[in-house]
């Protein structure tokens, strides 16, 4: 029998919510499936739906309930899915999907190059994605930071140039400070880092592109909800 969820106030996808999605992917009975998804699976997803629509204002797409609905069964046909190895929590996982769905009926509808949730939120029209759910954007952008941060501690490689060294240390360093630092442009990161590497501005930039393809490989990743979490390591100074 499923165990009945206790109401919190924004908390739609708890917990309980995380184990009934594992639970329906690793079994193979039919009617236990059934009760999961109409008990807990179901609701959930209508209310992650809803909520990323108005969130994001996918709701301007012209039969925008007739889109949802095709959204929720979709998400349904992917339950089988979801493997919990790659790291990702059933949330991320399904948010970014659903996120990823409706940008690709909005590049349909308006025949425009695809984008991401990021490049839309750096963009002139920012103000105007206000994040009325605070628990959908909180609980995403505290998943994501952990994840990066798993991310970049598997970066470091023994085959990396002296210089090379300096930087990734420089970047974990800069991560963790980042609450008690101000940054306010790149300008202000390259200034950071040279003082930390001792490094001019050229041999900064230089030794940066690694870890920028490897960013950018992370974000596709993450934004395909196909995040592999690595426990974070304590850093080390013989790094």
């Amino acid at each position: 029998m499923v165990t009945k969820s206790i109401e919190i106030k924004n908390q739609y996808f708890t917990k309980i919510h995380e184990d009934a999605i594992l639970e329906y992917a690793s079994i193979l009975d039919n009617n236990r499936k059934t009760e999961l998804y109409i008990k807990l699976i179901q609701p959930a997803f209508n209310e992650m739906v809803e909520k990323i629509v108005y969130t994001y204002k996918f709701n301007n797409l012209p039969n925008i309930d007739d889109l949802k609905n095709e959204c929720k069964t979709f998400l349904t046909t992917i339950l089988d899915k979801y493997d919990t190895s790659r790291g990702s929590k059933a949330f991320s996982y399904f948010s970014v999907i659903t996120k990823n769905w409706f940008i690709h009926k909005v590049k349909k509808n308006n025949n425009k190059k695809e984008i991401y949730i990021e490049d839309i939120k750096d963009s002139p029209q920012e103000e105007e994605l206000v994040y009325e759910d605070s628990y959908l954007y909180n609980r995403e952008k505290e998943e994501f930071w952990s994840a990066l941060e798993a991310e970049m501690h598997s970066w470091f490689d023994k085959r990396l140039k002296y210089n090379e060294i300096k930087v990734y240390k420089a970047i974990i360093m800069l991560f963790k400070e980042s609450e008690n630092i101000e940054i306010f442009n790149k300008k202000a990161i390259y200034l950071y880092m040279r003082e930390i590497t001792g490094l001019n501005t050229k041999q900064v930039v230089n030794n940066l592109k690694k870890f920028r393809y490897k960013y950018e490989d992370f974000r596709k990743k993450w934004q395909n909800g196909q995040i592999s979490h690595i426990k974070p390591r304590v850093y080390r100074d013989e790094y």
